[in-house]
């Protein structure tokens, strides 16, 4: 076939509408970050701003649980000296009605671990056994009090859907493009409770998230369908190949159209390199053993965090794994705080097995693992045996990438409910993972809009925990 063959020469039968035709094609793939493959074809060299410092971290694994953990029950501990106390309390999400609660007990045992001697309840016995690794940010709060509001704050900086702001990870694709030649520079593991979690917002498609999972096919709609020949797949080929010419020289600008006229040409190389990156086989059953692979409850966790590890040696930027996503998340647990329990067993073997492989191959000083959640929970309940939404005070955590290890960071009130010691907004958390990647937030920014966009608008690093 020659390649100067028309559309309709090759589909005699007639041919969609350009417009049309693009975003069918592109439905599979308009998500990939393909940002970092321009980049280094030097087609948007503009969009690259940093680093502005010398990084300490050249991954993010960033670990988002689904629903709002309980720090009280897990990181946070407060003793039941004030348990059936009334305290004054508010509602949750829209119900902010003044009102008196019982703080109710903790049934958690608490054990210091490591030589830091930092305390961790027996739900993370595991990540009790690394905890010399990790600063423990005991003072973190937000605004929003609904799930969705408070994801949309929390991963993107800013509060409420005005502007269509991308999440964290496309922030940091768009600031630093990719470091891997046939992978994207954000991937996102494990179901989301929001799209927002996902979205490149106004920094545009090419740095949204990449849906990988372990498993055979590690990107939905990698492969062509089965049943096609090689002569009709070329055809197909040539047919994109001459459409996606001009619409590069009709539309330049338009930055949907371009990610999806470049899906495939960063897919074909996926075809070959992802399923590699999903390849477990070369592992060996002592690494796999870390992470509770072959272990019922940990299975599933164990090979998305085996699998963001291996990212990370590929030069994959920034791993978000969603934990319990869907609807409110799983983590949300208002009747009864027992449903927390075997969350932290799916959750505590790998995330601790991902900490010792990261140290152990020498890596975990340039590879950045967080841990946190859109809000923690209240001292009190609703009747129940179940704690409340809570974004005043809660618990997040860092270890690697140039954090210091075996400290505590803050704090909240005698029954946990608000940050008083040292609190940092959630941007404070952005701030500091961008410091670690060499990123000064105070210059990352966008003019769209007719406005100037940042992710961080207010806060910074938080100082104490960087080494």
């Amino acid at each position: 076939m020659s390649g100067s063959a028309k559309p309709s020469a090759i589909y005699p039968c007639g041919r969609l509408a350009r417009r049309d035709f693009i975003h069918q094609i592109g439905g599979g793939f308009l998500g990939l970050a393909l940002g970092g493959i321009w980049a280094e074809a030097g087609e948007i060299q503009d969009a690259i701003v940093g680093p502005h410092h010398t990084a300490k971290a050249r991954s993010i694994i960033f670990l988002f649980m689904c629903g709002g953990v309980s720090h009280i029950d897990t990181f946070d501990p407060k003793g039941n000296q004030h348990a059936g106390k009334f305290i004054d309390a508010i509602g949750f999400g829209d119900n902010l009605a003044e009102m008196k609660r019982p703080v109710i007990p903790c049934l958690r045992t608490f054990t210091r671990h490591g030589k830091s001697g930092t305390p961790v309840s027996d739900w993370f016995p595991h990540v009790g056994s690394v905890i010399d690794e990790i600063a423990v940010v005991r003072s973190m709060w937000c605004h929003e009090g609904n799930h969705f509001p408070a994801v949309i704050e929390t991963q993107t900086g800013h509060r409420g859907r005005a502007f269509d702001h991308p999440t964290f990870g496309s922030w940091v694709s768009y600031a630093l493009g990719s470091a891997s030649k046939n992978l994207p520079t954000f991937v996102n593991l494990g179901r989301p409770s929001s799209p927002v979690q996902l979205t490149g917002g106004y920094l545009g498609a090419s740095v949204a998230a990449t849906p990988f999972q372990a498993g055979e096919t590690p990107i939905p709609n990698l492969y062509p369908p089965e049943g096609g020949s090689s002569v009709e797949r070329e055809r197909q080929m040539l047919l994109l190949q001459t459409m996606n010419q001009e619409f590069r020289e009709r539309y330049a600008i338009n930055s949907d159209i371009q990610a999806r006229a470049r899906a495939y040409e960063l897919a074909a190389r996926m075809q070959l390199s992802a399923p590699e990156a999903v390849d477990f086989s070369s592992e060996p059953d002592s690494v796999k053993a870390l992470y509770g692979i072959g272990e019922k409850e940990t299975e599933e966790f164990g090979k998305q965090l085996l699998l963001a590890r291996r990212l990370a040696e590929k030069g994959v930027r920034f791993i978000q794994i969603c934990h319990a996503g869907g609807g409110n998340g799983a983590w949300d647990s208002h009747g009864d705080m027992k449903t927390h329990a075997p969350l932290c067993r799916a959750t505590d073997k790998p995330i601790a097995g991902l900490i010792k492989d990261l140290k152990q191959r020498g890596m975990l000083d340039e590879t950045l693992v967080v841990w946190t959640s859109e809000f923690g929970r209240t001292p009190w309940s609703q009747n129940t045996t179940g704690r409340d939404h809570n974004p005043k005070g809660y618990t997040s955590w860092m270890a690697g990438g140039g954090i210091k290890g075996g400290l505590i960071h803050g704090g909240t009130d005698e029954v946990g409910y608000k940050a008083v010691d040292a609190p940092h907004y959630y941007s404070d958390l952005h701030a500091t993972i961008l410091h670690q990647l060499g990123l000064n937030h105070k210059k990352l920014e966008v003019q769209t809009l007719g406005r100037t966009m940042r992710l961080v608008e207010e806060g910074g690093p938080i100082e104490e925990i960087i080494a």
